[in-house]
């Protein structure tokens, strides 16, 4: 069972981009995931999190407003979409899943989850 993140890069203040995090076949069907950072010298916080369904999200106070959560039509791929990103946005970006029976549930704490991706590196420039 492994979870791929994607989609880091160096980008500009005020810029984009979209995160992927691709799982196993139909893996966020009942599967919640969460989207975490490491900062450099920091511990990993989490920035978004989502119940499979997709009817219930959560997003740090952080990055509320500017980034969003989705998934797939297809429930193999979760987005997590960057938009005005600041130079405090650097961090090595990883995903992460669990089981959930209910559908309606998210999760915030790191502890809570038992598949982790790789992580991937976004670099905003000031």
């Amino acid at each position: 069972v492994q979870l791929q993140a994607s989609g880091g890069g160096l980008v500009q203040a005020g810029g984009s981009l979209r995160l992927s995090c691709a799982g196993w076949k139909r893996a966020f069907s009942h599967h919640a995931v969460g989207w975490f950072r490491q900062p450099p010298g920091k511990e990993r916080e989490i920035v978004a999190a989502r119940s499979w369904s997709g009817r219930n999200t959560y997003f740090a106070d952080s990055v509320k407003g500017r980034f969003t959560i989705s998934g797939s039509g297809t429930k193999e791929t979760v987005y997590l979409q960057m938009n005005s990103l600041k130079p405090e946005d650097t961090a090595v970006y990883y995903c992460a899943a669990r089981f959930d029976s209910t559908g309606s549930r998210f999760y915030t704490d790191r502890s809570e989850y038992n598949f982790w991706g790789q992580g991937t590196l976004v670099t905003v420039s000031s």
